[in-house]
C-alpha cells in the first residue's frame, strides 16, 4: 500500500493550486493529485470561450464579498489571505502576463486558456506532484489512528495524512458523497448561472440583438438586475440574466423555472422623459411610420416589434398616435412582462449552488470541523460566484489555504 503525505481529489483550479501551493510551503512534500478524467483541469480549458477568466479586478475582499450569491460572508477571511492582487502576482511570478479588460475580466495576455494549464502542470511537475488521470477515488474511510484509507477506482489501495476533496460542483448529490461518508452534509445542489426561456413569437424573432443596458425585474421574488440583455433563439441570455439567475437560482428552482419577468428597456429614462421624446417625434416627424422611427439606443427591430407588442397597427404615423396608444407603448417600454417558461445550461461551465455545508469547514485552513486531516477546495463546497472570474478566484483563495494546511503533513 503506498502511503503518500497528501492526496488531493480533484485536478481542477482548486486541486492544483493546493498541490503546488503545498509544495511551495513544504519542498519535498509526498502528494498524489487524483483526476477521474483523462485531462487536467478540463474547466480552465474551456472558461470565458477558452480564454480562461482568470480572476476579476477587484481588490477589497469586503467588496468581492458581494459578487457570490453563496459563500460571500464565509470568503471575506480568506481574501484578506489571498485575493485577485495577490492571483495576479502568483501567476506573473510564475511567468504569465495577464491583462484586464474594460469590465474587470482578467485574463493572460495570451488570450488562451493553454497557457494557465501549462502554468499549473509545469509547476505541479517541476515540484514533485504525482499527477494521475482516469484515476478517481471510489471511497475513503477516516483511520481511528489518524489519516485516510482511500480504494481508487483502480482497485488500488492508498494511505495518506492528509486528504483534500477538490471534486468541483455537485451536478448531482452523488458527486458529494466522499464529503458525505465522512460526516458532512450536502447543501441540495440546484443549477446557478442559466439562461431564460421564454415562448414569446415575436421575442425569439429577435434572435442576436444585444441590449447594452435593461433593468430585469423578477416578479414574486423582488430581485432586480441590470445589465447587458441578449436575445436568443429559445429567449433571454446575456451578464443581467445570468445575475439574476444566480442570486434567485433556489427561488427559480423551488419554482421549476416557472416564473414572471418585467422588463424595461430604457432604464435611463424615466416615463416623462419618454413621453417627452415620443411628443418630440410626433411634432418633428407626424407623416412618419411609429414602427420605422426607433428612440435611441433601441435597435430597429426591437423598437418595432415593441410598438407592435403595445397594440400600435404596424401603419400608424406618428400624427395618429393617440393618447391611449401613447400610454400603451410607454408601458411596453418599460414593463414588457414575458413568462419564463424553463432554463438553458451551458453545460461545459455549468456552475452549482450547493455542495459541502459552509458551517462544518473552518475557512481559515479549510479544514473539515467534522473530520480532523480532511480539507475543501472549489466548487464542492456551498459557493458560487457570477460571471466575471469569480469563481475561479474562489477555487484559487481556498486552494492555497488549503495548500498551506496541507504543508504541515
Amino acid at each position: 500500500m503506498n502511503t503518500p503525505a497528501v492526496v488531493i481529489a480533484g485536478g481542477g483550479a482548486a486541486g492544483f493550486f493546493a498541490a503546488i501551493t503545498c509544495t511551495e510551503s513544504s519542498p519535498g512534500a509526498s502528494i498524489i493529485l487524483l483526476e477521474k478524467s483523462p485531462r487536467f483541469l478540463s474547466k480552465v480549458r474551456i472558461s470565458g470561450g477558452g480564454r480562461c477568466n482568470v480572476t476579476h479586478a477587484c481588490f477589497e475582499p469586503r467588496q468581492l464579498r458581494d459578487y457570490y450569491p453563496r459563500g460571500g460572508n464565509e470568503l471575506v477571511g480568506p481574501f484578506q489571505r489571498f485575493q485577485p492582487r495577490d492571483t495576479i502576482e502568483w501567476f506573473q511570478t510564475h511567468g504569465v502576463q495577464l491583462k484586464t479588460e474594460i469590465d474587470g475580466r482578467i485574463f493572460p495576455i495570451t488570450d488562451s486558456s493553454q497557457t494557465i494549464i501549462d502554468c499549473l502542470i509545469r509547476e505541479a511537475e517541476q515540484k514533485g506532484v504525482q499527477l494521475r488521470a482516469n484515476s478517481s477515488l471510489k471511497s475513503v474511510v477516516a483511520d481511528s489512528q489518524g489519516g485516510f484509507h482511500l480504494i481508487l477506482s483502480s482497485g488500488e489501495h492508498l494511505h495518506c495524512q492528509g486528504l483534500m476533496l477538490a471534486t468541483g460542483g455537485c451536478r448531482a448529490a452523488s458527486a458529494g458523497q466522499l464529503a458525505v461518508s465522512l460526516g458532512h452534509t450536502l447543501e441540495p445542489p440546484v443549477p446557478s448561472l442559466f439562461t431564460f426561456h421564454i415562448d414569446v413569437p415575436w421575442l425569439r424573432e429577435l434572435t442576436g440583438i444585444s441590449i447594452p443596458n435593461a433593468e430585469l425585474h423578477c416578479l414574486g421574488f423582488d430581485l432586480r438586475e441590470s445589465g447587458a440583455l441578449l436575445i436568443t433563439h429559445s429567449g433571454l441570455s446575456g451578464p443581467a440574466v445570468l445575475r439574476l439567475s444566480a442570486w434567485g437560482a433556489r427561488f427559480m428552482h423551488h419554482e421549476n423555472y416557472n416564473f414572471l419577468i418585467r422588463i424595461n428597456w430604457l432604464p435611463h429614462f424615466n416615463t416623462e422623459q419618454i413621453a417627452q421624446a415620443l411628443e418630440k417625434c410626433r411634432a418633428e416627424q407626424p407623416a412618419r411610420l411609429i414602427v420605422n422611427s426607433p428612440l435611441q439606443p433601441l435597435a430597429g427591430r426591437l423598437w418595432a416589434s415593441l410598438v407592435l407588442a403595445a397594440g400600435v397597427p404596424r401603419a400608424t404615423r406618428w400624427a395618429e398616435l393617440s393618447r391611449s396608444s401613447r400610454h400603451s407603448l410607454i408601458q411596453q417600454l418599460t414593463r414588457t412582462e414575458f413568462q419564463v417558461t424553463g432554463k438553458t445550461l451551458n453545460q461545459d461551465e455549468f456552475v452549482t449552488c450547493g455542495g459541502v455545508r459552509l458551517s462544518e469547514v473552518n475557512f481559515a485552513t479549510m479544514e473539515s470541523r467534522r473530520c480532523p486531516g480532511l480539507y475543501f477546495g472549489g466548487e464542492l463546497l456551498d459557493i458560487d460566484g457570477l460571471t466575471g472570474g469569480f469563481n475561479f478566484q474562489s477555487a484559487w483563495t481556498t486552494g492555497w489555504i488549503a495548500g498551506k494546511s496541507l504543508a504541515g503533513y
